[in-house]
C-alpha cells in the first residue's frame, strides 16, 4: 500500500518488552504495537484524522503496509497514548490528557468478533470499543408475531420497573414530522452517512422501508446501558438474527401465542385491520413462529396463553422475582491525571501521576473484562491511591 509511514522511536514505554513505542511530534502522535509478525500503528496526523485516530498494519514478513477496515466508533485524537497487549486479541489504549469517559479504549485485533468479521468481509478488520467501569445487565431482545402481546409485556415491565429499563432511539433517513424531535423520537440521519455507518459495522440491525433506512445503532443501545438502565429491543426475527450475529451480548426471548386460532382471535378483537390485512399478518406470523422456534436465535421461548402468568415467567427469566428497586451499577469513565506513566503487572495496569508532590496511583484491574467491539468493554475495576 505504498510507502510505509515514517516511525521514529522515542522510547520503549516504561522499559517493558511488550513492543510498544511512542512517536510524539506536533499533530502527529503515534504508537506502534508488535503482535507476532505484525505491527499495529495507532494514531496519525490529526489534520487528516479529525474524527478518530487511525490504524495501520505492517506485515513484517512481506514488509507491506495496509489500512484495515476499522469497525466501531473510535477515540478522537489526543495529546499522547500508552498501549499494552492483552489476551483475547486486544490492545489496551490509554489516551493522555483526555476527559472522563474518553480515556480508556480497547482495539480488538484478533478477538472472535474480529475473526468472524474478517471471514464475512474478506478483508483485514480491527474494531474499537470504549472501556468503562463496572458491569451492566445484558440488553434484552424480545421478538414475536404481531398480536402476540409482546408490547403489552414490555409495557408491564416498564411500568413496574421504570428506572430499570429503557429503549434505544432508532435511526432513520426519512424527514422528521412536525412534532418529532431529533434524538428523542428518532436520530434523523443523512442517507449517505447512515449507509457508510452500516457498512462500517456501527448498526446492529437495519431495514429499508419505502426507500428510507431504519435501524438500531450499537451506540444507541450502549447509551441506554451507560445511563444505568437495561436496554429492551422490540424487533422482528430478522432483526434479532442480525443482533445475534453482532458483538452485542444480549438475552433473546421469543413470545409465542398458545395457538394460531388464539392469535387470529386477538387480531380480530383489535378491530383496526381489514380482512386482507389480518390474513397477511397471520401468514407472516406462522412463518415467524416457525423460524423463531427452530432457528436457534432465541435462548428463551415464552407462550402467552395467560398474560399475568406469562409476565410472571418473564420476570423470573430476567431474575426480577422479588425485586423492587434497581441495584446501583457503576457505569462511568476514569479520571486520569494529565501527566502520568503507565506500567503493567499481570492483570493490572498501573497509572502513576508525575510532577506533583502529592501524587495519585490508579490501578486498573482488567481480569474481569466483558463485552467488546464495536461498543463497550465493561468490567474494569479501579483503585486509586494517594502517596
Amino acid at each position: 500500500m505504498g510507502e510505509a509511514p515514517a516511525i521514529s522511536v522515542d522510547h520503549l514505554e516504561n522499559g517493558h518488552s511488550n513492543g510498544v513505542y511512542v512517536k510524539s511530534e506536533p499533530k502527529n502522535i503515534e504508537i506502534s504495537v508488535d503482535i507476532g509478525d505484525r505491527t499495529f500503528v495507532i494514531g496519525g496526523n490529526h489534520e487528516r484524522n479529525n474524527f478518530s485516530i487511525g490504524v495501520q498494519i505492517h506485515d513484517k514478513n512481506s514488509n507491506n503496509w495496509f489500512s484495515p477496515i476499522v469497525l466501531g466508533t473510535g477515540p478522537k485524537p489526543s495529546q499522547g497514548y500508552s498501549a499494552f497487549v492483552l489476551e483475547q486479541g486486544r490492545i489496551l489504549v490509554i489516551k493522555k490528557g483526555s476527559p472522563r469517559n474518553e480515556s480508556i479504549w480497547f482495539l480488538e485485533v484478533d478477538s472472535p468478533y474480529v475473526r468472524e468479521q474478517k471471514k464475512l468481509l474478506g478483508k483485514e478488520v480491527v474494531a474499537w470499543s470504549k472501556g468503562v467501569r463496572g458491569n451492566a445487565e445484558k440488553p434484552i431482545v424480545i421478538s414475536g408475531p404481531s398480536g402476540v402481546g409482546k408490547g403489552t409485556l414490555i409495557s408491564m415491565l416498564m411500568k413496574e420497573f421504570p428506572s430499570m429499563f429503557g429503549f434505544s432511539v432508532s435511526h432513520t433517513t426519512r424527514s422528521p414530522r412536525s412534532m418529532e424531535r431529533d434524538g428523542v423520537h428518532y436520530h434523523f440521519a443523512d442517507k449517505k452517512v447512515m449507509e457508510k455507518e452500516i457498512k462500517d459495522g456501527k448498526f446492529l440491525e437495519f431495514a429499508s422501508v419505502h426507500g428510507n433506512l431504519y435501524g438500531t445503532s450499537i451506540e444507541s443501545v450502549e447509551a441506554v446501558t451507560d445511563s444505568g438502565k437495561r436496554c429492551i429491543l422490540d424487533i422482528d426475527v430478522q432483526g434479532a438474527r442480525s443482533v445475534r450475529a453482532s458483538s452485542l451480548d444480549a438475552i433473546f426471548i421469543f413470545v409465542c401465542p398458545p395457538s394460531m386460532k388464539e392469535l387470529e382471535d386477538r387480531l380480530r378483537a383489535r378491530g383496526t385491520e381489514t380482512e386482507e390485512q389480518i390474513q397477511k399478518r397471520l401468514r407472516n406470523a406462522e412463518a415467524e413462529i416457525k423460524e423463531g422456534i427452530s432457528s436457534g436465535i432465541f435462548g428463551l421461548i415464552l407462550y402467552n396463553d395467560n398474560l399475568e402468568e406469562c409476565y410472571k415467567k418473564l420476570k423470573k427469566l430476567l431474575g426480577l422475582d422479588g425485586v423492587t428497586s434497581v441495584n446501583g451499577v457503576e457505569i462511568e469513565g476514569i479520571n486520569l491525571p494529565t501527566e502520568h506513566t503507565v506500567s503493567k503487572m499481570e492483570d493490572k495496569i498501573i497509572i502513576q501521576e508525575t510532577g506533583k508532590e502529592t501524587r495519585i496511583k490508579i490501578v486498573l484491574d482488567i481480569s474481569s473484562l466483558n463485552g467488546g467491539a464495536p461498543g463497550r468493554t465493561r468490567g474494569i475495576l479501579v483503585d486509586a491511591i494517594k502517596f
